[in-house]
């Protein structure tokens, strides 16, 4: 008999993704087009397995000014994420891939705060 030992990635992440805005008016605009783009790519329209942008995935992103996000990376909106807004920053939690995520806050703007909630649980109240 053998006895096979394997090591895997499959554990909760526990991320956050905090974007740090110049002002609550652009993260309130990163945060409705996070919204609107989770919205569409969970929708039953969006096809997740597609290797390329269909028509209307391309509008979406025209009218969200979104324009570094690979069409392998939009499936990744499909997941748990909690989104929060907190004045000049937008919060963003998910055991997840947050890669999307991370490009659309930079599209809007944002400085970019990323780490693990499990090495750093109280981070979050002091940043």
């Amino acid at each position: 008999m053998k006895i096979w030992n394997s090591y895997g990635s499959e554990h909760s992440a526990n991320l956050v993704l905090i974007g740090h805005f110049k002002d609550a008016i652009a993260a309130e605009e990163a945060k409705a087009a996070v919204e609107e783009a989770m919205e569409f790519f969970q929708s039953e329209e969006f096809n997740p397995e597609a290797d390329r942008y269909t028509d209307e995935t391309m509008a979406v992103l025209r009218r969200l000014k979104i324009h570094s996000v690979s069409p392998s990376e939009l499936s990744q909106f499909h997941g748990d994420h909690h989104i929060e807004l907190k004045g000049t920053k937008i919060v963003i939690k998910s055991d997840d891939e947050l890669i999307p995520f991370l490009k659309f806050l930079i599209d809007y703007g944002a400085r970019i705060e990323m780490y693990s909630a499990h090495t750093y649980p109280d981070a979050e109240e002091s940043s």
